[in-house]
């Protein structure tokens, strides 16, 4: 049953979502990019991408999951080292693509899921700080470093139990850094039931704000979303949930999920929206109307339970859904009501999160064929291409340049 705590509820009668005064649209400081909507409206995709022909590329040396954050300039992005259990963080510049710096962490191996990595967290920026997280079972690790390298604080959260390793990713709102501790209490192959929770740190110190028990059944994968100083959330035991960014007292929650949580939440106006679902099928997206005022609950508007994406998270552009499921079936569908445009086979398997850029939606197979088509209600291919290379990480875009982590490599278009 969904459950409200006193009158803590926050009015969400204008949704505006919260992110760092000091990002830009010049940045793209995390997973899915400004406020994790997977947007930026002035943009397009550019020239040389349909070309093939990219301004510089990066050898990463191995082939990980893990996205890019971009800031004031500086491309971030986590890679393995090849033939060890270590990570490193690397720095490039935006404009040439020369390194700027790398650091090494070593770990122990974890056990994971075929298409996991190590490296499978995105970095996450502001104006002074990068930070990110790995775990190996034993330590959860949690860092962060300047942008010159420097290395500010660390902690460890410790062990992390789970069924396909680590992939959680941090996220800045305003003097806080996020992180979505999830971990596996059901089905656990070796060792103890994992407690999840959410956990807020002061960016600045790395100390504890507040934390938050969670429901643990499934690890969940997903980064919050933010809105009106609310954490907004998705698991398997919980649902979709809110809690209160200043003290991190659940607020509301609704659980309408099976399965396991990957992707993100989204947030379209006074709805919530995610998705689960497992490598099997199943999948289910979920619109959850949030709370407008006290005393009310939180209620399910729609369900989408035919080509629902399990782990690719949504983009929105004037109420209209861009999804791709996971065995490569392109949808558009009317966000305030569920109700279906359009819907079409693009083949092959997806991993990656759609971009929208300007007026065009970008999508990447695991195969690496790219799509992109234009985001109406109506069907309309603009191009597609083969970049001859496995992509499993969302792609990021910066000061009008497209990056793309193709196989072991990093490409700028």
């Amino acid at each position: 049953m969904p459950t409200v705590n006193r009158v803590a509820v926050v009015t969400l009668l204008a949704i505006t979502c919260v992110f760092p005064s000091a990002t830009s649209a010049n940045d793209w400081p995390g997973f899915h990019g400004l406020s994790h909507a997977g947007v930026v409206a002035d943009a397009s995709i550019p020239k040389s991408f349909s070309s093939q022909q990219p301004s510089w590329t990066f050898d990463l040396q191995t082939r990980d999951v893990g996205s890019i954050a971009i800031q004031n300039g500086q491309v971030y992005v986590l890679a393995m080292i090849k033939g060890q259990p270590t990570i490193r963080l690397h720095a490039i510049d935006l404009a040439s693509g020369q390194s700027r710096w790398s650091k090494d962490f070593p770990q122990s191996d974890n056990h994971l899921h075929s298409r996991n990595t190590l490296a499978s967290s995105t970095p996450a920026t502001d104006a002074e700080f990068v930070y990110f997280a790995n775990s190996d079972r034993e330590h959860t690790w949690l860092r962060c470093l300047d942008h010159d390298g420097n290395e500010q604080w660390t902690r460890d959260f410790g062990p992390a139990q789970s069924q396909h390793g680590f992939g959680t990713s941090p996220t800045v709102v305003g003097e806080k850094v996020l992180l979505n501790f999830s971990q596996q209490h059901d089905q656990v192959r070796r060792g103890t039931p994992g407690t999840s929770k959410v956990i807020a740190l002061d960016r600045k110190t790395g100390a504890t704000i507040w934390e938050t028990p969670v429901t643990s059944t499934r690890v969940c994968y997903g980064v919050p979303a933010v809105v009106n100083n609310q954490v907004i959330g998705a698991n398997t035991g919980d649902g979709i949930y809110s809690l209160s960014l200043q003290t991190g007292e659940m607020l509301w929650r609704l659980p309408v999920f099976k399965m396991r949580c990957v992707s993100s939440p989204i947030i379209v106006g006074n709805l919530a929206i995610g998705s689960s679902g497992s490598g099997g099928g199943g999948n289910h997206m979920v619109a959850v109307k949030m709370p407008n005022q006290a005393g009310e609950q939180p209620s399910e508007a729609y369900r989408v339970e035919k080509y629902a994406p399990y782990v690719p998270t949504a983009v929105v552009k004037d109420d209209l859904m861009f999804i791709v499921d996971d065995k490569g079936i392109a949808s558009c569908i009317d966000a305030q009501t569920g109700e279906s445009k359009w819907t079409k086979r693009i083949g092959g398997n997806f991993g990656a999160s759609p971009i929208l850029l300007g007026n065009d939606v970008l999508i990447i197979s695991l195969d690496g064929e790219a799509t992109v088509f234009k985001a109406s209600p109506k069907f309309q291919k603009v191009t597609a291409l083969d970049l001859g290379g496995p992509v499993g990480a969302t792609p990021a875009y910066a000061n009008g340049k497209l990056i793309i982590r193709v196989g072991t490599e990093l490409r700028c278009f």
